[in-house]
């Protein structure tokens, strides 16, 4: 028997969440569940207290997943399907229960035995190793795995095949000189995604109320405003994790955000609860320093996005108006920070304007959304039928975010605020340029799917925002 025959007697074990997979399926599975309803969380810890299995098997039952979506580590899928080809036995020995395995066994079509979590037996450790060595014998099989859960299955196999390893299992592979297929790993870029710094431009909001009441030379609210700005941009990162966490399923399907960190399998959810973590003491650490109205604000923005993730996104209509609520939320923010107080004008003009370019976002989805007519995009309250209501709807808010700011510029507190108020006048014309702008843009197929990073990033807008701006300022002196 030649040394390729003789490999292939010895059949290949497979662990799953980590090794075939960039992620673990307890963690999905759990998201999912809480997706469908949060009040689960409460039932998690009378689970647990049954031990790992049952805790495994109650979310099972509940839950399903899309195998063909999954982040497999596609050297490793290439190696197995070579294997099998070569006769070599396949098996799928994992601690994710036997309703997740099966289904992507099933899919894969590669495996020809699966031992999975069943019942009261937690599939990992030193009971993957048993199974594995009273079927197939001590050293009678090689395994791939990852973790330090995998050590000792890695003792009692022949060869192992050590695939993205955890800290335990690196330092096993060293010690043992075995095979190792590592994961690329992730770079700076990863975690600015992760974060999504580019939304941070839209806590510049937060300096409206400074810059109206004319103190955008004042050092107290600068400092103000960016301790506020770090404390809402922490707080906003930490539900953008949050929010991947409860979208993996529908990101995977998407043509660009599959690619997200969290999604593509580049970093764990157990790393990204952390990092919410980190987030989250930073953005109420730098609010400590400010208000205790700042703290309210924030606490409301928190409610209202981990709302907006859970249950609102997927509501007709009532996504959009959250949206807005939660631009104009920025705007209270920077009012509470600093204690200026916000007018009835200023607050009536965010709904409207904001509302417009949230209404573009939707339009957004709508035109670049492959659906046929009669279903809602996935995760979303509309169909396809729904572009031009959206689209009436965005621009009638575009206007009449122009008709307030024109009436406000009439009204007895511009008088009194603007020694030359008709040098502001323009400021009508400016905002309609820009919100008609990214209608003309969107239906082109020409706009970034968030409009308010667009106008924040676009030069032209750019352009007019300054010119704006030294209206504003001459019509103040």
């Amino acid at each position: 028997m030649d040394a390729r025959s003789d490999r292939n007697a010895i059949p290949l074990a497979v662990d799953l969440d980590g090794t075939l997979i960039a992620t673990d399926l307890l963690w999905e599975g759990l998201f999912i569940l809480l997706k469908k309803n949060p009040l689960y969380f409460f039932l998690l810890p009378l689970w647990l207290i049954g031990g790992p299995a049952r805790l495994k098997q109650e979310i099972a039952k509940r839950v399903d997943i899309d195998p063909a979506s999954l982040p497999y580590r596609q050297d490793l899928l290439e190696r197995l399907h070579t294997e099998r080809r070569e006769g070599r036995k396949i098996v799928l020995a994992t601690g994710t229960p036997r309703k997740f395995a099966e289904a992507i066994a099933a899919h894969l079509g590669i495996f020809d035995h699966v031992l999975a979590t069943d019942g009261p037996h937690n599939m990992t450790s030193g009971k993957k190793c048993a199974a594995l060595v009273a079927a197939y014998g001590d050293a009678g099989f090689d395994y791939a795995g990852n973790s330090r859960h995998d050590l000792k299955v890695f003792d009692a196999a022949r060869n192992a095949l050590v695939v993205a390893p955890d800290r335990s299992a690196r330092r096993w592979q060293a010690a043992h000189d075995a095979e190792a297929m590592p994961a690329p790993k992730p770079t700076l870029r990863t975690y600015v995604k992760m974060l999504r710094m580019h939304q941070w431009l839209k806590n510049s909001l937060i300096a409206v109320p400074m810059v109206l009441s004319h103190e955008y030379f004042n050092p107290d609210m600068i400092w103000q405003c960016l301790l506020a700005f770090v404390s809402f941009s922490a707080v906003a990162s930490a539900i953008y994790i949050l929010n991947d966490f409860f979208d993996l399923a529908l990101d995977r399907k998407h043509p660009t955000k599959r690619n997200r960190p969290f999604a593509s399998g580049a970093l764990s959810i157990p790393f990204g609860l952390g990092a919410i973590a980190a987030l989250l003491a930073i953005g109420v650490a730098a609010s400590l320093f400010l208000p205790i109205e700042f703290l309210g604000v924030l606490a409301g923005y928190m409610a209202a996005t981990t709302a907006y993730s859970l249950s609102f996104k997927r509501m007709l209509l009532v996504d959009v108006l959250t949206l807005a609520g939660l631009y104009t939320i920025r705007v209270l923010a920077g009012a509470a920070a600093t204690g200026v107080d916000v007018s009835f004008w200023l607050l009536a003009f965010s709904i409207f304007f904001f509302l417009s370019l949230a209404l573009v976002k939707r339009f957004v989805e709508l035109r670049t959304t492959a659906i046929p007519p009669g279903e809602r995009i996935a995760g979303r309250g509309y169909r396809t039928e729904d572009q031009e209501i959206v689209a009436q709807a965005g621009m009638a808010s575009a206007f009449s975010s122009a008709l307030v700011l024109a009436l406000y510029m009439d009204s007895p507190a511009v008088r009194e605020l603007y020694p030359h108020p008709w040098l502001i006048w323009p400021l009508a014309p400016i905002v309609l340029y820009l919100t008609m702008r990214v209608w003309i843009l969107a239906r082109r197929d020409e706009m970034h799917d968030d409009p308010v990073v667009f106008i924040i990033r676009d030069w032209r807008s750019q352009i007019v925002v300054a010119i704006g701006a030294v209206f504003l300022v001459a019509g103040g002196w």
